[in-house]
């Protein structure tokens, strides 16, 4: 059965990140969207998390949010790594918001040989704080208490060697895979990984490069042993038993 805490998390109106789950204060911004977006009323319960795994259930009071639980701790997920290059448009954004939907722990820009989009100076700092928002965004719609880091681009050969790459004559055994790379919209170049890196298959037909990402993301969470447990006794602790 899962645990009634855990329900009661998915059922607050809105879930917010705080600088302490003890004490919870509200950004500017985050005030105005509880208070004139969502129109919450007095005694509507939200959900409030540092992003590492500590959270609680509070109020809406008429200023400021009112403490009703302990704070609980969630154990971090397993490793799990999206290397994505930039795509044109919207592309990457949306990929980016469904990978933090599917637990994705590290999301990283790739800078492949092919990528068109800009990603360097002042077009750098702007695609990861907008990488980061919408990161940010999504784990709090998505109900995520432990929130992905996005991480300062990479070239392929700066990639670590136990990530896989999406590639066409990949194998499809996704059993154990943490970290995977999709390519831009024009491939990867000849011998860009090198003759070691292993390949991975997404199936038998061509998929944009959006679509492989979260195609990637789902395969990875399907096979990893914690996505799909319930929320029991031993998934969340109370202040009570656990220690910071």
């Amino acid at each position: 059965m899962s645990d009634p805490a855990f329900l009661r998390r998915v059922a607050a109106l809105a879930q917010f990140r705080v600088v302490d789950p003890r004490r919870p204060e509200l950004t500017g911004d985050d005030e105005h969207h509880l208070r004139a977006v969502l129109r919450a009323s007095s005694g509507e319960e939200v959900v409030v998390t540092d992003g590492r795994g500590a959270w609680a259930v509070a109020a809406v009071a008429a200023a400021g949010l009112h403490p009703l639980t302990d704070v609980f701790h969630e154990a971090p997920p397993r490793e799990r790594s999206l290397y994505l290059a930039p795509l044109k448009g919207d592309r990457s954004e949306w990929a980016i918001v469904k990978a933090t939907e599917l637990g994705v722990s590290t999301i990283v820009p790739l800078l492949s040989r092919r990528v068109v989009v800009k990603c360097r100076g002042e077009a750098r700092t702007k695609l990861l704080a907008r990488w980061r928002r919408l990161a940010h965004e999504a784990s709090a719609q998505s109900r995520r208490t432990h929130y992905p880091t996005i991480a300062d681009p990479l070239t392929p050969d700066q990639v670590p060697r136990d990530v896989a790459v999406c590639d066409f004559g990949g194998d499809g055994s996704w059993a154990h895979v943490v970290g995977v790379a999709i390519g831009p919209e024009g491939g990867w170049e000849a011998a860009e990984w090198g003759g070691e890196r292993r390949r991975l298959s997404l199936g038998p037909t061509v998929l944009r490069a959006e679509t492989a990402a979260v195609a990637a993301a789902t395969l990875m969470a399907f096979h990893a042993p914690d996505w799909g447990y319930a929320h029991g006794s031993g998934a969340l602790s109370n202040d009570e038993v656990s220690h910071d």
